[in-house]
């Protein structure tokens, strides 16, 4: 078999959880072609992240090389711990200085521009993920694994320059293929790809948005024409709902393409929403699997799945969002709908979710709560008719996803009804036309409540 790996940042997030995923590798190795994808050690891109930011608004630079001592340290530890050929830890050891020498002059010249563009802060979260790879990688050697750290530009991840959301380009595949498919045919070798970024057609790092290494993995699959990919992480598979919101939430085995991109894209931490895309293609299954207990069968993402019970199969929340209302009167709703869309797109504003009022006067749209100030900003001169743009805080948006409620009479009566019935007010509602969704939002204070009540009232606790 075929098989791209990728890890994630819970599975790589010190030396010892390292060496155990060299080990995993190891063990699937035989008999099989593998590539990895590995995210950043687990809380370091939120750390470049925070620092980027503050070198922008403190003016000394002292704080930047104690941040820079606290890289070192961590992945030093890191090596150490992962890596136990003296020869291999030297060479990795040093690639870790090359790279951290070269994020404090970049972090360094940001302080003294007091400026932090799209393009730079890609730069910078790209480290998390260059760092790690080479130490993966050197673990794997280590092991006895033949093994290559490649960078997901050197891998052949190119995308447009939208920083911050790479989008990768369609001769994408063809380059992976050519640069990947040689080390797995010819030299018989292990990639380990830095998830998550890319470049532009000019070589400029770019990054995939926030979970990217997702997108990164399916990415080098369908161009593999891989048999499976394996998404390692610190759950046994995807769940009826967020274990932490009900305990009693059971795995799911198998779940269809749609449905995981409905559950991605309205909060499920499962993967990246657009991860699935290159892979519905080329119709290859995606697994996910906990890395702590890999003997686990996990979940399958796949085109088809066998018929369930279930009406309703999982639940999901996205807290922390907003919902941007636009009204008024005898307007074109088509040109203001086009308007609308085109400003937030500009702004590069996420839209989640979307309702229009039957008579076209309102339209009501779901944002990112970081995102709802700049949208208002964005649609503040609106013309034609429109009378106001508003907005309506400490909201969270409820799905219920699954493929059996399609054709099902009641599903919405029986979702409505058992919030009711437990005073909980339903703020917007928006249906997909496949009927494999029914979202909705509720203030942010009722939304694990909300949650908690239907996967009660649709039976998906553990049986």
């Amino acid at each position: 078999m075929r098989i791209v790996m990728k890890f994630g940042g819970a599975s790589v997030k010190d030396g010892k959880n390292i060496l155990h995923c060299a080990n995993l590798v190891k063990k699937f190795a035989r008999g099989n072609e593998i590539v990895v994808v590995t995210s950043a050690m687990y809380g370091v891109t939120d750390s470049l992240l925070h620092a980027a930011k503050k070198c922008c608004n403190d003016p000394s630079p002292g704080f930047i090389k104690l941040f820079i001592a606290e890289m070192t340290k961590k992945h030093y530890d890191a090596v150490n711990e992962a890596v136990k050929n003296e020869e291999i830890k030297s060479k990795v050891l040093s690639r870790i200085d090359k790279l951290l020498d070269e994020l404090e002059k970049v972090l360094l010249g940001i302080n003294y521009l007091g400026e932090l563009t799209p393009r730079r802060l890609d730069y910078i979260l790209s480290f998390g993920e260059r760092l790690t790879a080479p130490i993966l990688s050197a673990s794997l050697l280590s092991t006895g694994v033949d093994s290559l750290s490649l960078e997901g530009g050197d891998a052949g991840i190119i995308t447009d320059d939208n920083y911050g959301r790479g989008k990768p380009l369609p001769d994408t595949y063809g380059t992976i293929k050519s640069r990947i498919e040689p080390l797995l045919t010819i030299k018989k070798t292990i990639p380990v790809v830095t998830g998550f970024i890319g470049v532009t057609k000019h070589g400029t790092i770019t990054t995939l948005g926030r979970g990217g290494s997702d997108l990164s993995a399916t990415l080098i699959a369908a161009a593999l024409n891989a048999d499976e990919v394996w998404l390692w992480k610190e759950v046994d598979g995807v769940m009826t709902t967020d274990p932490k919101i009900v305990p009693e939430a059971r795995l799911i085995p198998e779940i269809s393409y749609q449905e995981a991109m409905e559950l991605s894209h309205f909060g499920a931490k499962i993967l990246h929403p657009r991860a699935l895309e290159p892979v519905m293609k080329k119709r290859i299954p995606v697994r996910i699997k906990n890395t702590f207990n890999p003997d686990a069968e996990g979940t399958v993402i796949k085109e088809r799945v066998s018929s369930t019970k279930d009406i309703v199969k999982a639940l999901s929340l996205i807290e922390k969002v907003g919902i941007v209302n636009i009204s008024g009167a005898g307007f074109d709703f088509a040109d203001v709908m086009a308007d609308v869309f085109k400003r937030l797109s500009e702004e590069r504003v996420n839209v989640i979710m979307v309702s229009q009022s039957s008579s076209e006067l309102n339209l009501s749209i779901v944002v990112d709560e970081a995102d709802i100030d700049r949208a208002i900003k964005a649609l503040g001169d609106l013309v034609n008719g429109i009378s106001s743009v508003s907005k309506i805080e400490n909201i969270a948006v409820i799905s219920a996803v699954g493929a059996g409620m399609a054709g099902t009479p009641g599903v919405a009566g029986r979702i409505f009804s058992a919030l009711g019935k437990n005073r909980i007010n339903v703020i917007m509602i928006s249906q997909s036309c496949s009927e494999f969704n029914v979202s909705f939002a509720v203030t942010q204070e009722d939304g694990k409540r909300a949650v908690k009540i239907l996967h009660d009232e649709f039976g998906l606790a553990r049986r």
